[in-house]
């Protein structure tokens, strides 16, 4: 009964990380058509309601038209077209509330009958937690595109996809863990290097993603669209000028996300290599290969978008691709094992 109760609780964790992974997409579509910043009110509990009448469509047009972005980049904009721009952001906070409901009526009902094992319960509620507070820090990203400059911060974009990555990465482990608890124990050196290289794999690929947010938020993959150099010079231009140009310099920021991005392709090449000399479950097997062919995949669409000037439904597509490379090197990880089974 109780194995049962691990598999049900775990097929609900990963559903999910699963809306999590729409999540990062739909956010990603919401900035890259200029939406994030159309709703300038936070409503938690009764934002769930979009205007219903032509008098409320008006009021929050007019919210909108006070804001730096209406005034400097979208002035002369049509009630028509803020629709187009507002139904993004509201699908956005919308699915972040419907996550929300997905984890928490479910987590009760499991509560309620006894069905959570006590050593579970404090980790299903600090999810919860930092879901609440990803909406709080959701909001504190876009009230940075409100004030004086019509674009957010990329340090609180930055925060912001990291947490959500954070989620995602504690519900697809904790997921994997009640549905298939059945992973190797680490018996040799062989795999045990492996592992350690599994790990570091996982931190560089983590670290590119949060480069990439960095691309995001300072718009960076809209020039040196070109490849492999950029616009014909390895380094650009002032890239040696001065510290803060890692967060803040576009030419920068592009240049550090290439090159992460080509070392991690590097490292899942060589973590591939060295499991091919572990004797592997077919399943653990099947993900090293998948996450090879991820890796590869992800990289030649990031130059594709880059090539390109990032049209949406590229950069939508990269986006999602960094989620499933991020999905399957924790899952390989996860394979690799370093307890004993049923140790969550």
């Amino acid at each position: 009964m109780t194995r049962r109760n691990d598999r049900a609780i775990g097929r609900w964790l990963l559903l999910c990380a699963a809306m999590v992974l729409a999540m990062v997409v739909i956010g990603g579509i919401t900035r890259l058509t200029g939406s994030g910043l159309s709703i300038v009110e936070w409503r938690p509990i009764l934002g769930f309601l979009p205007p219903l009448t032509d008098a409320d469509w008006m009021r929050v047009f007019e919210l909108y038209r006070a804001t730096p972005q209406y005034q400097e980049v979208n002035a002369g904009m049509s009630l028509a077209e803020f629709r187009a721009i507002f139904w993004w952001e509201y699908i956005h906070r919308l699915f972040g509330r419907l996550i929300g409901l997905v984890f928490f009526i479910p987590f009760v009902w499991f509560l309620v009958r006894g069905r959570v094992r006590p050593a579970l319960v404090p980790r299903l509620v600090i999810l919860f937690l930092l879901g609440g507070v990803q909406g709080v820090l959701g909001w504190y990203m876009v009230r940075s595109g409100l004030v004086d400059i019509p674009e957010v911060s990329q340090y609180r974009l930055t925060a912001h996809l990291s947490l959500a990555f954070v989620i995602y990465a504690a519900l697809v482990w904790t997921g994997l863990s009640l549905t298939i608890p059945d992973r190797p124990i680490v018996v040799d050196g062989k795999q045990t290097t492996v592992r350690r290289l599994a790990l570091a794999t996982l931190a560089l690929i983590s670290l590119t993603i949060l480069s990439g947010a960095f691309v995001a938020g300072t718009d960076a993959g809209l020039i040196f669209n070109t490849f492999p150099l950029m616009d014909g010079a390895i380094l650009p231009p002032g890239y040696f000028d001065t510290a803060a140009a890692a967060f803040e310099d576009h030419g920068t920021i592009q240049f550090h996300h290439r090159v992460l991005a080509i070392l991690s392709l590097l490292t899942v090449l060589a973590l591939w290599w060295n499991s091919r000399w572990l004797a592997l479950a077919p399943r653990a097997r099947a993900v090293a290969n998948g996450l090879l062919v991820v890796a590869a995949l992800q990289v030649v669409l990031g130059i594709t978008t880059l090539l390109l000037v990032v049209p949406v439904h590229a950069a939508a597509t990269h986006q999602a691709g960094a989620v499933v490379l991020f999905t399957m090197i924790i899952w390989f990880v996860y394979e690799l094992g370093s307890a004993s089974p049923g140790d969550n």
